[in-house]
């Protein structure tokens, strides 16, 4: 699209040298009310949020919480485990950009974009606020570290393309891709195909599903015998988060000090305390159970404690095959 080219008398004050080759990309003000480009926001921050739970940080807005570095340090610790020599929080604002440049350059090569016309962010834009560098960053991480997360497909929006040189400013509209085009039958398709496991047993008969979740207790209940522990009530026992932490521990081969939860949790703050550590663990030992709210297992939620119990249950399967057969053969597999 041709561009327009607007011009104005250099003000001999100004150094203007400075911002000569700088480019920019401004969201139209239309695409901004766009309710796809708010619905892929909303799914960021849910995502954002479920992952540094743990952390206890709540991200409330895409353009405001993520410019000082703190976010992005937790969320690539969480996704990634790595820990960065960088300080927790950085108060200016030379601090916060030295913070986010080292933060950036390891996802970038946790990314590992062979095309760099792939890398649409950079620290100055990041701290900026910049909304498009920021969404197009999230996307990124998402489609890495978790690509069976569902994002609002096909998003757009117009922006307008800004560059300054030595004879004024031109512009030019251009639209943005933010989430692929898909075919919706296709999309539907494979959403189908990677549905998880629980999510596809829950829709069967009622004596379907209580076959899985016997197979799934005796997995269980041989595993936390030695402890002399017996589960019998699989949707209420795991919501204060004890036998969690002893049957995570007794599978994954560590010890979880007595200090670190509460073996008596006497209030739902304690159990959601130990819950929200089990979870940690899962998902610092490998586990994808970083979309699982550790207060719906303390609400007794049936679909999120078999979720965990059958990531458990589907590693260490060798020993189990029987009851590995039995689930297959109830999803028709």
């Amino acid at each position: 699209m041709e561009g327009d080219i607007f011009t104005w008398q250099k003000d001999d004050t100004v150094d203007d040298e400075a911002f000569q080759g700088e480019k920019r990309k401004i969201i139209q003000p239309t695409s901004l009310r766009d309710p796809k480009l708010q619905s892929l926001k909303e799914a960021l921050i849910v995502w954002l949020n479920r992952t540094l739970k743990p952390e206890h940080i709540v991200v409330q807005s895409v353009e405001e919480d993520l410019y000082d570095g703190l976010v992005l340090h937790h969320l690539l610790d969480r996704l990634a485990g790595v820990k960065l020599p960088v300080e927790e929080i950085a108060v200016t604002s030379a601090a916060q950009l030295h913070k986010l440049q080292v933060i950036v350059q390891e996802v970038d090569k946790q990314l590992d974009l062979k095309d760099s016309s792939l890398i649409k962010w950079n620290v100055k834009l990041l701290h900026d606020k910049d909304l498009l560098a920021t969404i197009h960053l999230l996307v990124a991480m998402v489609r890495h570290f978790q690509p069976d997360l569902e994002l609002p497909s096909n998003v757009k929006v117009e922006v307008l393309l800004v560059e300054v040189n030595k004879t004024g400013i031109k512009s030019d509209k251009q639209i943005e891709v933010l989430t692929d085009e898909s075919d919706t039958s296709t999309e539907s398709c494979k959403s189908s195909d990677r549905e998880d496991p629980i999510e596809q047993l829950l829709k069967l008969d009622t004596h379907r599903v209580n076959t899985v979740k016997k197979a799934i207790l005796h997995f269980v209940n041989q595993s936390v015998l030695t402890m002399g522990l017996q589960v019998a009530d699989m949707d209420k026992q795991f919501a204060d988060g004890v036998i969690l932490l002893l049957l995570i521990g007794q599978l994954e081969g560590f010890y979880v000090p007595l200090y670190d939860f509460n073996l008596t949790p006497v209030n739902k703050s304690e159990m959601l305390q130990n819950v929200t550590l089990a979870l940690a663990l899962l998902n610092d030992i490998g586990f994808h159970v970083s979309s699982i709210d550790p207060q719906d297992i303390v609400s007794h939620d049936v679909t999120a404690t078999l979720k965990v119990l059958y990531a458990l249950f589907k590693k260490h399967r060798e020993g189990n095959k029987t009851g590995q057969e039995q689930m297959g053969r109830t999803l028709g597999k």
